[in-house]
């Protein structure tokens, strides 16, 4: 059967199009290569993309989670911020501090319609697309209105933060509003440059650093950052270590630059462990800036993410050894739970029953898990015996440092305390754009971005037109 004869009809929904961002109708079919999302704009015709591909079941995947009716729909997107149908709370709210950034990406979603280099341009001349930087008095009547709304879980972002010179103040009037977990989303060309700094964050009240970390390679970051950055990469990682904060790795992943390299980001994770928290990988999406209109090629699905970590793991790691997204749609993620062992093995803790599809303190549950998982505290990275772990995050099991209590984690309490200090995530974020953006997916999102005093959802709020370089 051609990939173009009898294609299953598996659900209807809502979607726009990518040309003028008109809200259509849209289904979800498969095909003989993969489930895909079709739509027709009456203006600019049909489109079609993939959404799931390879071995893992769909309908396993998506387990008991309900279908939203059409005629359920609210006005998605155009009533986001302000739609009482929302499925979700919020489980971490990101805060723009800025659109200004030190570097100028050929994929980048916070520059939409800008070349490289134009980018470079507006960068270089320090100016800021879109949107003052807002005063830190400003940015602290932000944070308490969240907090008073119950989100005390936000993300730094921008634009690259640490761009600006008053980002410890802005640090310190989130942690004085209440925020009770600061996250900064930055590409840590400053953390690695100035050892200083991270220590200065963390003493602002900075709780962990979400790290853009696209590879192990440099012509990885050449490719998609417009230089090579590893060993930026790493200093910031060094950095942040000795300051105490817990770094998630962060890398994009694009077909043909570096789905080779995802087995290896693992294994630099483990191998960095303590200091490394966990590895979330985010699927390419098309919003923002990029060369060109995307390609079914160009894309890398959450399967073929799981499918590849299995074979470049050789097995170590398993797709069984991964659940759907705790509390955002199934379709947007995925979690690992493990703690990394003595001599970097690692033991797998995620849940086999998928959590309850109704849970309505889902995004609390997850907030408190990601909390605990990607904060360091040096009291419970101590051994049994006090010799601890080094500044640079080096286990002082793994260097033969430590007594014959060291490494047993046999014990109930040893294994808590390791749990703690050694907890380690693998998790996938597959953010949507104007070709896949799908209504269903985007009601249970628990990523919101707060603008204009607003809780707008995180695809809804950087959704762009499909690119046009001309």
């Amino acid at each position: 059967m051609s990939d173009q004869v009898m294609p299953e009809l598996l659900r209807a929904t809502r979607s726009v199009c990518p040309v003028c961002l008109k809200p259509i109708k849209a289904i979800i079919v498969r095909k003989k290569t993969g489930v895909y999302m079709e739509k027709t704009c009456s203006d600019h015709g049909s489109f079609s993309a993939p959404i799931w591909r390879d071995k893992v079941s769909m309908e396993q995947w998506r387990g008991c989670l309900p279908e939203i009716r059409d005629d359920e729909v609210p006005d998605c997107p155009r009533g986001c911020g302000e739609c009482g149908g929302h499925l979700q709370g919020v489980c971490c709210a990101l805060v723009e501090v800025t659109r200004r950034c030190d570097l100028h990406c050929p994929v980048c979603f916070a520059e939409s319609g800008l070349d490289a280099e134009s980018a470079a341009a507006q960068c270089a001349n320090g100016f800021n697309v879109g949107m003052q930087d807002i005063a830190v008095n400003r940015l602290y009547e932000q944070f308490m209105r969240l907090v008073n709304d119950g989100n005390t879980f936000v993300q730094l972002s921008g634009g690259e933060p640490t761009i600006r010179e008053d980002l410890p103040d802005i640090i310190a009037a989130a942690k004085k509003a209440g925020c009770e977990n600061i996250q900064l989303n930055t590409n840590g060309v400053r953390l690695g440059g100035d050892p200083s700094y991270a220590k200065m964050l963390r003493e602002s009240g900075l709780s962990f650093v979400f790290l853009q970390f696209d590879g192990t390679e440099d012509d990885i970051y050449a490719t998609l950052r417009g230089k090579p950055l590893l060993n930026e990469k790493k200093a910031a990682i060094k950095n942040c270590a000795d300051a105490m904060l817990g770094v998630t790795l962060v890398p994009t992943l694009k077909p043909g630059v570096n789905i080779h390299n995802i087995g290896e980001i693992i294994d630099f994770g483990i191998s960095n462990s303590p200091a490394v928290r966990g590895v979330h990988f985010q699927p390419i999406s098309y919003f923002g800036r990029y060369p060109r209109a995307p390609e079914n090629s160009d894309r890398i699905t959450l399967p073929e993410v799981l499918q590849a970590i299995e074979a470049q793991t050789g097995g170590k790691l398993k797709i069984k050894d991964f659940a759907p997204s705790r509390c955002d749609h199934p379709y947007c993620g995925f979690h690992g739970d493990f703690v990394v062992l003595p001599k970097k093995a690692l033991l797998k803790l995620t849940p086999k029953t998928p959590s309850p599809c109704c849970d309505s303190d889902a995004h609390i549950k997850n907030r408190n898990f990601v909390a605990r998982r990607w904060n360091r505290s040096p009291g419970s990275e101590a051994c049994c015996n006090g010799n601890g772990v080094s500044s640079g995050g080096s286990d002082c099991c793994d260097e033969g440092r430590g007594g014959s209590d060291c490494c047993d984690a046999t014990g109930l309490d040893a294994f808590a305390a390791r749990l703690r200090s050694h907890g380690f995530t693998i998790t996938a974020m597959a953010f949507q754009d104007a070709h896949n953006f799908d209504i269903e997916r985007l009601r249970r999102c628990s990523l919101h971005v707060s603008a204009d005093g607003k809780m707008i959802p995180f695809c809804a709020r950087y959704l762009t037109y499909d690119y046009n370089p001309t």
